[in-house]
């Protein structure tokens, strides 16, 4: 059975480029009729918040990307110390001493000389007792996994088939001095005993991907297929993670972005496969191909999300929106047809509050000078009582016999007028909405 995971820290909000990740995984679990697991990576004590927990799975239940179980890698600090055990006993965890600003020194010495900037090992040259005036010194050390020397290869989901020499690697830091477990081994125990079978992440991803396939066999554990989705970056091709801080799928949702505009981008952004608005999760499903993405940097602009909002409002029935209408105060008598009026003249549901404040308050008009006692006479002919869809045509018809205007010389002034804007929906349906009809002399 396919298993896929969606691995996100508890530090902070999901953003675009967590959401790519996320999506795909749950896409290849549903098409394949599999299990998605949700991943809380939150062994960082210190940074994991439980609050950003809650706002991870209200993101995800936001957009539909219901999870069939959710596991907590704080509460499985056991098999990840099983393991590390197990690799001690190999020999293929060592413990390591180098401050920080030692093996910065290690890093420049070998770049200058032209060597790859890895760890040299020193650690395993040291004899029991200096670890243990080491310890004395500075405290526990770090462990660090072993890596065989030799060439790691698979064939990737998205990149093809990826080798990488291990002696060009360092040997990977594994569980801290303060002994907490790091993403490496933490994922590496949870994908082994979870039957993840499939893991799609980021390109930046590929070095890590290649010390865990050997942590897995070492661990005897079978390997995940792995598939590396390319990094997002700007609409002119600048480095998103800068402005990934505004692109948190909370601040979308507050812009007003639609949960099918947002899936829809995202399941084909990076793909051969043109954008194309999809209207459930199960049509996504359906046009998934993760072979059809490629590996180039993918351009991301978030305006593109707000077209894609309008045509699924569009297409929104009124039942769905009437309590967004209602919590407006739009009288019950005339919602459907407000709604009706504007689905087409929005770009958001946030845009309703204007408009609704135009309907009930009226707008502050635009007069051109010349048009002034043009207007006084057309709004002094307006009829009373109701209006209904015929009333513009009616109003418009006897104006223009009475003025001899016509064509937008006769329409434009009378919109300004009444609402203050050059553009907006068919004066026909909006004119009886209008709460209260008034311009200024």
């Amino acid at each position: 059975m396919t298993v896929t995971r969606f691995a996100p820290s508890p530090t902070g909000y999901i953003h675009v480029g967590n959401l790519r990740t996320a999506l795909m995984n749950f896409l290849i679990a549903r098409k394949a009729g599999g299990t998605f697991i949700l991943r809380i990576d939150d062994t960082d004590p210190e940074r994991s918040k439980e609050e950003y927990v809650d706002a991870i799975k209200e993101d995800l239940e936001w957009l539909g990307l219901h999870w069939d179980r959710i596991e907590r890698q704080s509460q499985r600090l056991d098999r990840y110390a099983e393991a590390a055990d197990r690799l001690r006993d190999m020999g293929q965890l060592y413990e390591a001493f180098e401050t920080p600003t030692e093996l910065d020194l290690k890093r420049k010495k070998q770049l200058n000389m032209g060597r790859p900037p890895v760890y040299d090992r020193a650690a395993l040259a040291l004899s029991e007792d200096e670890k243990a005036r080491l310890r004395d010194e500075r405290g526990p050390g770090v462990w660090r996994f072993k890596l065989d020397h030799q060439r790691i290869g698979w064939e990737d989901g998205i990149l093809g088939p990826v080798s990488i020499d291990a002696a060009s690697v360092s040997d990977p830091v594994l569980i801290r001095g303060d002994g907490q477990v790091l993403y490496t081994l933490a994922s590496v125990v949870d994908d082994t005993e979870m039957g993840v079978t499939d893991v799609v992440r980021g390109a930046d991803h590929v070095t890590n991907t290649a010390t865990q396939i050997q942590i897995i066999a070492a661990l005897g554990g079978k390997a995940p297929d792995f598939a590396h989705h390319s990094l997002l970056t700007g609409p002119q091709g600048d480095a998103l993670s800068k402005r990934l801080g505004t692109l948190s799928l909370r601040d979308l949702r507050a812009r007003g972005v639609e949960p099918m505009a947002l899936l829809s981008l995202m399941a084909r952004l990076g793909s051969s496969d043109p954008v194309e608005l999809r209207t459930s999760i199960d049509e996504l499903v359906e046009g998934f191909d993760i072979t059809h993405f490629g590996a180039a940097p993918t351009k991301f602009d978030a305006d593109d999300l707000f077209p894609l909002t309008a045509h699924v409002l569009q297409e929104r029935p009124y039942e769905q929106v009437a309590d967004t209408i209602a919590a407006l105060g739009v009288p019950g008598d005339i919602a459907p047809r407000f709604w009706e009026v504007m689905r087409e003249n929005i770009t958001t549901l946030n845009d309703l509050g204007d408009w609704w404040a135009l309907c009930r308050d009226g707008a502050e008009p635009i007069i051109d000078e010349a048009d002034r006692e043009f207007v006084a006479q057309a709004m002094a002919m307006l009829p009373e009582g109701p209006l209904d869809e015929d009333s513009w045509g009616n109003w418009t018809g006897a104006v223009k016999e009475a003025t001899g205007r016509k064509g937008r010389g006769l329409f434009m002034p009378l919109r300004l007028a009444l609402t203050g804007q050059q553009h907006g929906p068919d004066m026909r349906r909006l004119l009886p909405l209008l709460q209260r009809i008034r311009a200024k002399e």
